[in-house]
């Protein structure tokens, strides 16, 4: 059998960065978090995190996204590089591109995506910056020549399914009398659990079948459309609730005029819910797959399993 890839996460402390150091480890990845030192002084939430990290056999090394040596210093120990930095540094990405091209032992390159394939969107703003942003990434790895994987997950479970993408303050579960629903509610969309989406990045590190392409995960009974969703969780709570469908250009405008964050995350379920642009395109073998049909074998959590702690 052939030797597990040594794997670096920068963003290991993230929303699904812990997910991917945590997956990588459980299968006998010799796994590395990149870790900015200071943080943990001030943070004790991620001073636990990792913490547990060490209980679970990851490496951690201590260093900074904006100090080229302490990149390059990491990124000389492992085979694979996994990115899972947040928004807000996604362009910064830069750096590791530049770190790893100094390097030159690197086998894969994970960049940091998990949402929709940003070559396929047709989002309006404020979301179009952003996903521009992983655009411009993907093509200066491209233009570096540096092999590469994009994974594309979609829509997070945890963030859209608690509430059925229902955007009222302090909502903890479904609605059970009224549903806000965006379009006319038969677009499809694709939702993925977190530990999920790990579990199939890390099956791809060492998959030459995934080499320069995008891994799409999009689980067929994960795929659904907002009626279909909303039908599920009526069955599930044996009540029928009253739907309110949101227009178009209703939705427009209510992004225009609402606040941050409200109005990045009614773009991004404008381009979800009404856009269609997590499933209206067809998967071309040549350069993308798809991470059920590869990895028949992962247990996926479906929608319906998830909702069924809210019944």
């Amino acid at each position: 059998m052939a030797e597990k890839s040594k794997i670096l996460i920068i963003g290991a402390t993230g929303c699904i960065g812990k997910y991917v150091v945590e997956a990588s480890a459980k299968v006998g990845h010799p796994t590395f978090a990149f870790v900015r030192e200071s943080t943990l002084n001030f943070n004790r939430v991620e001073a636990k995190l990792v913490d547990h990290f060490k209980s679970i056999g990851v490496t951690i090394l201590h260093g900074d996204l904006y100090c080229h040596q302490s990149l390059v210093n990491a990124i000389k120990q492992v085979d694979v590089v996994i990115s899972t930095l947040g928004a807000m540094e996604l362009a910064d990405q830069v750096f590791i591109i530049t770190a790893i091209k100094e390097v030159g032992n690197i086998k894969r390159f994970f960049p940091s995506e998990f949402g929709m394939d940003v070559d396929k969107v047709n989002a309006v703003e404020p979301i179009k910056s952003m996903l521009a942003e992983k655009a411009q990434i993907r093509r200066a790895i491209e233009a570096e020549g540096i092999p590469y994987t994009y994974v594309s997950c979609d829509s997070f479970v945890s963030f859209l399914l608690p509430t059925l993408v229902y955007l009222e303050p302090g909502a903890t579960a479904p609605p059970r009398d009224k549903i806000l629903i965006l379009g006319d509610g038969n677009v499809k969309a694709v939702f993925n659990e977190e530990r999920d989406i790990a579990t199939y990045t890390i099956k791809a590190v060492d998959d030459p079948r995934t080499l320069n392409k995008t891994l799409y995960i999009k689980p067929p009974k994960n795929t659904l459309s907002f009626n279909e969703l909303v039908a599920m969780w009526e069955k599930m709570i044996g009540k029928t609730v009253e739907k309110i469908y949101i227009p178009e250009k209703q939705i427009l405008k209510h992004i225009k005029t609402s606040p941050v964050p409200i109005n990045i995350l009614l773009a991004l379920n404008h381009t979800t819910f009404v856009k269609g642009d997590q499933t209206n395109f067809e998967i071309d073998p040549l350069f993308r797959v798809e991470a059920s049909e590869l990895y028949p074998d992962v247990k996926y959590t479906t929608v319906e399993e998830y909702l069924g702690q809210f019944v």
